[in-house]
């Protein structure tokens, strides 16, 4: 991803690259108008000046073309010729190949032709020079532009910086605080008074967004905790009555069959109501004590333990369990990891499908049979993938995540060749 102060600087440098391009065309018509222009000065004035000398020697007709000769030769880049009549003055210009220097190639010219009398006879005189070439004025120009742009582009990328850091300062250490923010942990950010009216106003805000979802927060795990301790003693008292209620007499085979069916219903928000107890405990830190488990010994343990369930789902168990693979973590929630996810896997099996459980030094992966991949991003959400018709709460996947998050493990799924798997990774 690219910063937003990189953005605007591509921006400025794109368009001092157009206008840096627009310029040398302008700069070189600016200055060939300016230099035809001087050579056409130069040329009046040259002419006018030979005019006027020629003019005031008084010479008779044989010393002037004897003059006229000799001022043909030492100037060959002017000629002094005698015309019939007199004809307005004209200007060109022509390219001539340079036979003084013919390695140099063609040369480019502007002459002037005027006219003038000399003893009663017309005279024309054509007066050229020499112009700089236009390949080379560019090339000229264009070396010049691009250096002082280096050298402009190169100073304004140095004070954007230096006063870029200076300016948002304040930005990225709000932002820093937010990225270090954990709502789990309760507490409000204080940011730093910067004196800019619009990190003013964005501070404010957050802080109110982040007071906000902070108040919201503790009500809900309050509720949460109220509702599940209260819960406990109606539903002890219900699996009483329900109790008492099969054991009298007589009783027909239909009600059996109705308290049977609540005792299933109760048993279920039984385990709900502990689950979110269990939740509530974890929010809370109250299983802060950690310790080196030995999760290889751990594993077998619990697999072992789930053999006779296994057995009757008629499930076909493959294990590749590295030996003594030890990590910290408080041993209880290790614990309900591990059943949570072994237990998931069985419950969404079908008789006689495979269940691998892998364990690695620092990855513990268990995978069962599926014909589709699941919604990821409900599966670790509380209630996100519980069924009126499955015997789970709900939140089995819920407790991973927050033991995950507890530890600093980072819990993952994915659906690979016709298998769910749900891994967990850490250092």
């Amino acid at each position: 991803m690219n910063k937003l102060l990189n953005k605007s600087m591509r921006a400025f440098v794109l368009y001092a690259g157009i206008v840096l391009a627009c310029s040398i065309p302008a700069y070189y018509a600016i200055i060939d108008f300016i230099w035809a222009h001087e050579l056409k000065e130069h040329n009046r004035i040259v002419s006018a000046t030979t005019r006027q000398n020629l003019q005031a020697l008084s010479l008779t007709d044989k010393e002037l073309s004897e003059t006229v000769a000799l001022w043909n030769k030492l100037q060959p880049e002017t000629q002094l010729q005698p015309v019939a009549a007199l004809r307005p003055d004209s200007t060109y210009n022509i390219y001539r190949k340079n036979k003084y220097i013919p390695a140099k190639g063609w040369d480019r010219f502007q002459g002037l032709v005027t006219y003038f009398t000399i003893n009663g006879k017309v005279f024309r005189l054509t007066q050229e020079v020499n112009m700089e070439e236009s390949h080379e004025t560019i090339i000229a120009i264009a070396g010049v532009a691009f250096l002082f742009f280096l050298i402009l582009l190169g100073g304004l990328i140095f004070i954007n910086k230096r006063t870029s850091e200076k300016l948002w300062r304040p930005f990225y250490s709000s932002l820093q605080k937010i990225q270090a923010f954990d709502l789990h942990r309760q507490y409000a950010i204080e940011f730093e008074k910067t004196g800019i009216e619009e990190f003013e106003t964005l501070n404010h805000h957050l802080e109110k967004l982040i007071a906000g979802n902070i108040a919201v927060y503790k009500q809900q795990k309050e509720f949460t905790q109220n509702a599940s301790h209260e819960l406990q003693t109606p539903l002890s008292i219900v699996r009483f009555k329900l109790d008492l209620l099969h054991q009298s007499k007589p009783i027909t085979d239909e009600q059996s069959a109705l308290i049977d069916e609540a005792h299933q219903s109760l048993s279920k928000v039984t385990r709900i109501n502990k689950n979110l107890l269990l939740l509530a405990k974890i929010e809370n830190s109250q299983f802060s004590g950690k310790e080196a488990i030995n999760l290889s010994a751990l594993l077998e343990k619990h697999i072992s333990l789930l053999d006779d369930f296994l057995e009757d789902k008629q499930l076909q168990v493959i294990k590749h369990i590295a030996p003594d693979v030890v990590l910290s973590g408080n041993k209880t929630l290790t614990e309900i990891l591990l059943t949570n996810l072994i237990m998931n896997a069985v419950r969404h099996s079908q008789p006689k499908d495979t269940v691998t459980i892998t364990l690695k030094t620092h990855l513990l992966e268990i995978s069962n049979t599926g014909a589709m991949p699941l919604e990821e991003k409900m599966l670790f959400r509380r209630f996100g993938t519980s069924s009126p018709n499955t015997t789970g709460t709900g939140l089995g996947l819920a407790i991973v995540r927050q033991i995950c998050q507890l530890h600093g493990w980072q819990e993952s799924y994915r659906f690979e060749n016709g298998f769910h798997l749900f891994s967990i990774a850490w250092a």
